[in-house]
């Protein structure tokens, strides 16, 4: 069986999805002798050299960038995976949908102690990217294929969900696997 080409890109959340990716421990040699990773943080090939048959999303949507990247993700791989919560439904980073976008960035830049009293300024410059009105979740930006729910989402269940994507016999993901007590 030839392997199969793997993509990542984290967007707006924390890395700990990939973390969870990297705690495969020794089953990453495994998954290795199964899949060649391309673009990706965790080989730092930040722009694609072939096209992908899975592609892993981590976080939501926050600025123009991100949704640049996700549209381009799409592009180039043949299914495309939520990964955790900030993927799935904008995870933390969205508790700031409740907050007018104008508000939130005056809190951050211009009611705060500064150094240098009266240059307090809220930054613009064509260089950053533009920030959304809100946190979009993955799904609401390109089409998903398949979703692995937690926050984040356990080696376990990112393991199987892998293979199932690689075998072709996806297995469903038990109510078990995704409680926590």
């Amino acid at each position: 069986m030839a392997k199969k080409v793997i993509g990542t890109i984290s967007l707006a959340g924390c890395f700990g999805c990939h973390m969870s990716l990297l705690d495969l421990d020794l089953k990453i040699l495994e998954l290795i002798e199964l899949v060649e990773f391309n673009r990706s943080p965790l080989t730092d090939f930040k722009q694609f050299t072939k096209h992908c048959d899975i592609g892993l999303i981590e976080g939501g949507c926050c600025n123009d960038e991100n949704v640049h990247t996700l549209i381009s993700f799409r592009k180039n791989c043949d299914l495309l995976v939520s990964v955790g919560e900030c993927a799935i439904m904008g995870g933390l980073p969205a508790l700031r949908n409740k907050i007018e976008l104008r508000e939130c960035l005056e809190e951050a830049y211009l009611k705060v102690p500064t150094t240098v009293p009266g240059n307090q300024l809220i930054p613009h410059d064509q260089d950053l990217p533009k920030i959304l009105d809100k946190i979009y979740p993955c799904h609401e930006i390109v089409k998903i294929d398949h979703y692995i729910p937690g926050c984040p989402p356990c080696a376990e269940i990112i393991w199987k969900t892998l293979a199932g994507l690689i075998t072709g016999k996806i297995e469903p993901i038990s109510y078990q696997s995704l409680k926590y007590d």
